[in-house]
């Protein structure tokens, strides 16, 4: 059976594991975002609380995917569990660094004109610091998204949704008459998926930057 056939005949699951797949990468990386902020927040001030987030979450990139999923079934079981938390942990370095580079990048300048005219902390966080250090913010939220697409397809080892499914299977087939086109058309999927949230991400630049920002 040739590719394309392989493609005709299992479109249907295709299509439903890459929905799993992009809906897994979405949610934890909108988690990833909301707590990678949170934590950008709560330590650019200090130069030893930022170091020691930074260090934090990339110590927890430097463990492999299939050590930390194995690490996480005992305690959650197989499934969706074992992978929103992985991805989600995994996802946080780019958001946490990026997101402290950005606060701290803020000119004091204009935090020191709005504390004059009556700007609260927490107003001035929401209105002039974030506003202005979001797009290397957005940056970190695109290398995350980028870096868990890839690392969601380990899931399939715990029974997780997505196109690393159609992966391990292709795997563990090997020989068999359809094993390369299932680890194409996993991989393939990977690929175009990344491709539209870049590209989806992009678009959201260009709608939520300013151009003098972007300039």
């Amino acid at each position: 059976m040739s590719f394309w056939e392989y493609l005709s005949t299992r479109h249907q699951q295709l299509l439903a594991d890459a929905w799993q797949h992009a809906s897994a990468v979405f949610q934890c990386t909108l988690v990833a975002t909301v707590l990678g902020v949170l934590i950008g927040v709560a330590t650019y001030r200090s130069e030893w609380a930022g170091n020691l987030a930074t260090a934090t979450t990339a110590t927890i990139l430097t463990i492999p995917s299939l050590a930390m999923i194995g690490l996480l079934i005992p305690l959650v079981g197989l499934g969706v569990p074992p992978t929103v938390i992985a991805l989600t942990l995994y996802g946080l370095l780019p958001v946490v660094r990026n997101a402290i580079v950005g606060l701290r990048g803020v000119d004091p300048a204009l935090v020191d004109a709005a504390t004059g005219i009556g700007m609260s902390r927490p107003m001035r966080l929401l209105r002039i610091e974030l506003p202005l250090a979001w797009p290397p913010i957005l940056t970190g939220i695109r290398i995350a998204t980028q870096m868990l697409m890839g690392i969601a397809a380990i899931a399939a080892f715990a029974s997780g949704p997505g196109l690393g499914n159609e992966i391990f299977r292709g795997i563990a087939s090997l020989g068999s008459a359809n094993a390369l086109n299932q680890v194409l058309a996993g991989t393939l999927g990977i690929i175009v998926l990344a491709l539209l949230f870049d590209a989806a991400y992009v678009l959201l630049g260009r709608l939520t930057i300013p151009r003098g920002i972007r300039v």
